[in-house]
């Protein structure tokens, strides 16, 4: 039987086990043995992390030929527009080729949010708004990317699910195993 690791992954913890000077490592909020990352979060990005101890299921999660459904809560700066949505709908053109079309809608602050340490910039004058976003690709920072290139920059991005697991029920820096 293998392992599976549900992780919600805190602002500015890396994804990897091995110390870093400047940021937190996995390793202080998992003490489990021989399971490993399967894909990444940025630093500066939280949510739904998955580790496990099965190199296939690692590849299954991980690899971009498998089109692994990912769904985002992705804060922007300003009020989205529908123009914006249906961009990040059809795909939008980047520097390393054009995305896949996603599926985008604006939602209301996720309940039950926890509030980010440092929290994001606040500015008097330009409203905020959040976004949900489901890709099945994984480029580099891909959803800021699209956010910015719609022109509405992310200031907070939360990985909700990946395929059919979720943050459900599991607070920021707490993992949830799983046999599968």
């Amino acid at each position: 039987m293998s392992k599976l690791v549900l992780f919600n992954k805190p602002y500015g913890v890396i994804c990897q086990f091995s110390p870093d000077e400047k940021h937190t490592s996995l390793a202080e909020f998992i003490p489990i043995k021989n399971v490993y990352p399967a894909g990444r979060l940025d630093h500066d990005s939280e949510g739904l992390l998955l580790l496990t101890d099965d190199g296939k299921l690692q590849n299954k999660i991980s690899h971009p030929k498998n089109k692994m459904q990912k769904t985002y809560w992705a804060q922007v700066d300003g009020e989205i527009t529908e123009q914006a949505i249906e961009q990040l709908c059809k795909g939008v053109e980047l520097k390393d080729g054009l995305t896949r079309p996603a599926q985008a809608r604006k939602i209301d602050e996720p309940e039950n949010l926890w509030p980010r340490d440092p929290p994001i910039r606040y500015r008097k004058d330009i409203p905020t708004s959040w976004i949900e976003l489901t890709i099945k690709e994984g480029k580099n920072r891909q959803v800021r990317r699209m956010t910015a290139a719609a022109g509405f920059p992310t200031l907070r991005l939360i990985r909700y699910s990946i395929g059919d697991w979720t943050l459900e029920r599991i607070e920021p820096g707490e993992y949830l195993l799983i046999d599968v």
